[in-house]
C-alpha cells in the first residue's frame, strides 16, 4: 500500500540539520555527503506544502517556523526508529544487545560507573548506551529504554520501581572551614562562599523550600557537575548526596540538623519492554545499584 508522503531518510536529514544547525554537520553526523543532504532537504520542502524549511544566514540554516512546528515529530521520528534498532539488535531472549538509559548528570558520572562495570562484566553481550541530561527523558517516545529518576513517573505505560531517597545536606571541604571560621547557625552562612543554583527554577525552588533564609551565592551554576567539583575544590560550602559527599574524609557537613533535603528514586521502563530479557537484567542491575546508594533494601519482584 503506497502510504504517500516523504521517505524517512528526508526527515532523518531534516532532523539532523535542525539539531546541528547546517548541512554539513548534519551530513558528518550521518555519515552523508553535503550535496546528498542538501537534496534531501530540497526534496523534502518540494514534498510538503509548508513552504521553505530552513533560510540560510551567516550563522548556518535558520529554521522557518514550519520547520519548528515539524521539528519534534521528526525528533519524535528518531527516537523511533532508533528504539526499533536497539530492540532488533539482539533476539529478545538472551542477555545480549543494545540497551539505552538515561539518567541525571551526577548520577551518570558519579554514581552509575561502577553500577554498569559490574553489569557488564556479567553480561559482555551487553551493549551500553548512557544518555545524561537533568530532563526527563520520554520512554513513551522511546528516548531510552530505561531511565533514573528523580520524581515518580505518572506515565501509566511505564513500569515503575521505588528504589528509596537520597539525602542532601550541606558539605564544604575540611581545609575550607579551617580558613573561613566556624558555622553554627544558619546566619553564619552570610559570611560563607555558598555554592548555588544560577537559572534552574526547579533546584532553587526545591532548596527555598527547606531553606528560605538563602544566603547571596559566591559561586552560580546550574551544572551539578561544577556543583561537586567546586566543593571538592574547598571554593565554599554546597548541597551534595550525602552517599557521594561520604566518599571523600576531606568533605564534612555543615548544619546537619538544621538543613535537609531528599530526592526520590526511581527506576522506569517502558512495559512493552518487560519481556525482553536484557530489559530486566538491566532493570534489576539499576534497581540493586541505586538500592545500595541510597542504603535501602530493594524490591527485586516484578509486577
Amino acid at each position: 500500500m503506497d502510504m504517500g508522503g516523504p521517505g524517512w531518510e528526508l526527515w532523518r536529514t531534516f532532523d539532523a540539520v535542525m539539531r546541528e544547525g547546517s548541512l554539513s554537520s548534519a551530513a558528518r553526523a550521518l555519515g552523508l555527503t553535503q550535496p546528498t543532504a542538501g537534496r534531501h532537504i530540497a526534496e523534502l520542502e518540494a514534498t510538503l506544502s509548508t513552504g521553505g524549511l530552513f533560510t540560510r544566514s551567516a550563522r548556518g540554516l535558520q529554521p522557518t517556523e514550519a520547520a519548528r512546528v515539524l521539528a519534534p515529530h521528526a525528533e519524535a521520528m528518531a527516537a523511533a526508529a532508533a528504539a526499533l534498532v536497539r530492540i532488533a539488535s539482539a533476539p529478545t531472549d538472551v542477555a545480549a544487545g543494545v540497551v539505552r538509559i538515561s539518567a541525571s548528570e551526577v548520577i551518570g558520572a558519579e554514581v552509575l560507573p561502577p553500577i554498569l562495570t559490574t553489569l557488564h562484566t556479567a553480561h559482555p553481550g551487553l551493549t551500553l548506551e548512557l544518555l545524561l541530561t537533568n530532563a526527563s527523558s520520554d520512554l513513551l517516545r522511546r528516548d531510552a529504554d530505561l531511565a533514573i529518576r528523580m520524581t515518580q513517573p505518572k506515565q501509566q505505560a511505564l513500569l515503575a520501581r521505588s528504589v528509596g531517597r537520597i539525602r542532601l545536606g550541606l558539605y564544604a571541604r575540611r581545609d575550607y572551614l579551617a580558613r573561613s571560621g566556624p558555622i553554627t547557625r544558619t546566619a553564619d552562612l552570610a559570611h560563607h562562599a555558598v555554592i548555588g543554583f544560577d537559572r534552574d527554577a526547579a533546584s532553587l525552588r526545591t532548596i527555598n523550600a527547606v531553606w528560605p533564609d538563602l544566603p547571596a551565592f559566591a559561586l552560580r551554576t546550574d551544572n551539578q557537575l561544577a556543583h561537586i567539583a567546586a566543593v571538592r575544590a574547598g571554593f565554599g560550602i554546597g548541597v551534595l548526596q550525602d552517599p557521594i559527599a561520604r566518599r571523600d574524609p576531606e568533605l564534612l557537613p555543615v548544619l546537619r540538623e538544621a538543613f535537609t533535603a531528599h530526592l526520590p528514586v526511581w527506576i522506569a521502563m517502558h512495559e512493552d519492554l518487560k519481556s525482553t530479557h536484557r530489559m530486566r537484567i538491566v532493570f534489576d542491575a539499576l534497581v540493586a545499584g541505586m538500592a545500595a546508594h541510597v542504603g535501602a533494601v530493594p524490591d527485586m519482584e516484578w509486577s
